[in-house]
């Protein structure tokens, strides 16, 4: 099968389309003719070996795939193949035509959705309802969601808007912020501006911090005594932690495959809706690295695979 290797740390030409074994699921797996994979920040962070986790090189990276069950091992229910399916993969593999699966991951591609946009949503939906759940946000209350053009971003705002917050949607870019508005923002604010937090209008009662660095500890000062911080990212530095007067919330302690269904049947319903920013093809990883490095991406960045350039 064709499969985006990655030999060596470096940039994003590190990562090279080789022709490599198709994978063979073992007990409790199942084989996935991919259509859709995710690329996530975190995977830009691991090729360049700077991230919260060490790859074993050489390394397919990718946790998140939508595509058919091809083959299932002996443990497996036959009835499997065929099936429309998203999956994550813990961690590596997606990058790939071939990709394997424990079949307890597998979460059916409910109907109406697209393979594109359940991708969107496996790490991303589960991410925000988990944060949202945690977050408890009430309507009436005063919510700033950072980084609101991204994937997990552009979620939390439609959620929160739907709680009924008032929703202040912080990014980088005029595109970033124009969907923030689109999505329900009632204000937004450019963070890469010095004194963006003086923009904000009152005490906030919860912050959506998928920054980190500077920004997240600036926003930070916007909550009032006792409201809620959430963190969940740090792509301007190093976390955030809240001070004393604050109320630092984590992810709730639930199944991720539970967060994920319910991403995937608010999508269905017509409750929620992924931005896809960027989609390419598998030969296209490193492009698709590069922009999100770049931060010119608004939304989620996939990858699609062309099964029929496959080399017999």
């Amino acid at each position: 099968m064709r499969a985006v290797v990655l030999r060596r740390y470096g940039g994003p030409e590190s990562l090279v389309v080789e022709e490599v074994p198709d994978p063979v699921p073992g007990p409790g797996q199942v084989l996935i003719g991919v259509s859709v994979a995710g690329i996530t920040f975190v995977e830009t962070q691991v090729r360049a070996d700077r991230g919260p986790r060490r790859a074993e090189l050489p390394a397919i990276l990718g946790n998140g795939v939508a595509g058919t069950v091809l083959a299932v091992a002996d443990d497996v229910p036959d009835s499997l193949v065929g099936t429309q399916v998203v999956s994550t993969l813990g961690g590596y593999g997606g990058y790939a035509e071939l990709a394997v699966a424990a079949a307890a991951d597998l979460i059916p591609v409910p109907a109406g959705l697209t393979p594109e946009w359940a991708v969107a949503l496996l790490a991303d939906g589960r991410t925000a309802v988990g944060l949202m759940r945690a977050a408890d946000v009430r309507a009436g209350e005063r919510v700033l969601v950072e980084a609101a053009g991204g994937g997990v971003g552009s979620l939390l705002v439609q959620l929160a808007r739907e709680a009924g917050a008032h929703v202040i949607g912080a990014a980088s870019s005029a595109a970033k912020r124009e969907l923030a508005e689109r999505l329900g923002a009632e204000q937004t604010v450019d963070y890469t501006l010095t004194g963006w937090t003086d923009q904000v209008r009152g005490p906030l009662d919860v912050v959506f911090d998928g920054v980190g660095g500077q920004i997240g500890a600036a926003a930070q000062e916007l909550l009032r005594d006792g409201g809620r911080l959430s963190v969940y990212g740090m792509a301007g530095g190093a976390m955030t932690t809240a001070d004393a007067r604050l109320k630092q919330v984590g992810f709730p302690p639930v199944n991720l495959r539970e967060l994920a269904e319910e991403a995937l049947a608010r999508a269905a319903a017509g409750r929620l809706r992924p931005t896809i920013g960027l989609t390419l093809p598998l030969e296209a990883a490193g492009e698709a690295h590069a922009a999100i490095e770049s931060r010119t991406v608004t939304g989620k960045t996939l990858l699609t695979v062309n099964h029929h350039t496959r080399t017999p």
